[in-house]
């Protein structure tokens, strides 16, 4: 009967912790993710259809959204390790995932997607041994941050192709690209900056957390 009871109570605490509001907000995230994806596949190549301006408006949605489970965890105290998880795992599938079949599509270079891969495949998997080595997980600072609001405003303009709607005067068409290579060259710099800080506070947190453990 006591296994039965610690069981139950076993069961409550996982539920509580991995349905808390904050991280509902973050599986819906990752559920628009894939409708993002099939949106963006079943419009294909063209750029001024209604399911590219559909899954521009989930994108931003979705983008705007990041802050909201951050906000309701802190707020009603709920911060989780599987938030702090799941988070970052919800912003790499929305940036990536978009990256790639943009990439399949030609409309970004292969090799500045290839190059947010690396990146993200690094942290990820530095996050991963972190946790199981020395139990450590460590949520993004401020760069991390702030590169997440370049890649989200960048990719979002690219989704958002104003310059391809009929009527627009053409410089205001061009300066509208330039922008947006800007933002997305920024996005990419911040990128590799914040991931050698993450790498740096990382490292330096397992060797204290081995020092400390001996």
């Amino acid at each position: 009967m006591e296994k039965i009871l610690s069981s139950q109570d076993r069961y409550e605490r996982i539920k509580k912790e991995t349905m808390t509001p904050a991280n509902i907000v973050t599986y819906v995230r990752i559920l628009m993710v894939v409708a993002i994806i099939v949106l963006l596949s079943l419009g294909g190549s063209e750029k001024n259809d209604a399911e590219r301006w559909v899954a521009a408006a989930l994108f931003i949605i979705a983008a705007c959204t990041d802050k909201l489970d951050g906000y309701l965890a802190r707020s009603r105290n709920q911060v989780t390790t599987l938030g702090k998880l799941l988070d970052p795992v919800a912003d790499k599938l929305l940036i990536c995932s978009c990256l790639i079949v943009l990439s399949c599509f030609g409309t970004v270079w292969w090799w500045v997607t290839v190059l947010f891969l690396v990146r993200e495949a690094w942290i990820t998997a530095l996050r991963i041994y972190a946790k199981r080595k020395r139990g450590i997980v460590a949520a993004a600072d401020f760069l991390g941050k702030l590169k997440t609001v370049f890649e989200c405003v960048a990719v979002g303009m690219i989704l958002s192709p104003l310059w391809v709607i009929y009527g627009m005067p053409a410089i205001l068409a061009l300066s509208y690209y330039y922008l947006m290579m800007f933002v997305l060259g920024m996005a990419l710099v911040l990128c590799y900056a914040s991931g050698i800080s993450y790498t740096v506070s990382i490292f330096s947190k397992m060797r204290k957390a081995g020092i400390e453990k001996k």
